[in-house]
């Protein structure tokens, strides 16, 4: 078998209807750079953003996405350092006026928060737990429970299921499966 070269995803673009408003919001909620920006063509704008200085962009924002179409975006994910990063963001989004829609779960492998943006897509901000589970795996997580609480609820979760092991044993397993593949 022939191996491939190495690649990793690295940036997400989406269509948007109302561009001013939506870079300001992920520039606000993310702290988002703007490293370039300019226009498509004459009547449509693209914003491109980045969070790593390393990286010219790693989010493009284009003008073009036809007023009261649906969203096709299943979610854009954002990984937090911790289960504190995303309590700061649950906190963010709470206050946010433009943010009318948000729920966080517990997958038993990561803690989530979810949020649909004004234009309908989801965003995901997430930590990994030191857990892995069988998924989907999916129950509702309170922010008002100490960070505590937390783990030892999604502790208790996860243990009740079967599958339920280190995320380091599934990162080593699945680091062997993936080499096997080349």
């Amino acid at each position: 078998m022939t191996t491939k070269p190495g690649v990793a995803l690295h940036h997400v673009g989406i269509w948007v209807t109302d561009f001013d408003m939506m870079v300001a919001l992920y520039r606000r909620i993310f702290g988002f750079h703007i490293s370039d920006q300019g226009n498509y063509d004459a009547a449509r704008r693209v914003a491109f953003l980045t969070l790593d200085p390393t990286a010219h962009h790693t989010f493009v924002i284009g003008e073009g996405r036809s007023d009261g179409s649906e969203s096709t975006i299943n979610q854009i994910s954002f990984r937090a350092d911790g289960l504190a990063g995303v309590r700061a963001y649950w906190e963010l989004v709470s206050a946010e006026a433009k943010i009318t829609r948000y729920e966080t779960r517990t997958h038993g492998n990561a803690w989530s928060l979810y949020f649909w943006d004004p234009e309908d897509n989801r965003v995901e901000v997430f930590a990994d737990t030191p857990w892995h589970v069988a998924q989907p795996f999916s129950n509702p997580l309170d922010f008002s429970a100490t960070d505590d609480e937390i783990m030892a609820m999604t502790e208790q979760l996860v243990k009740a299921d079967a599958s339920h092991r280190p995320f380091d044993d599934w990162r080593a397993d699945t680091a062997k499966a993936l080499a096997a593949e080349e």
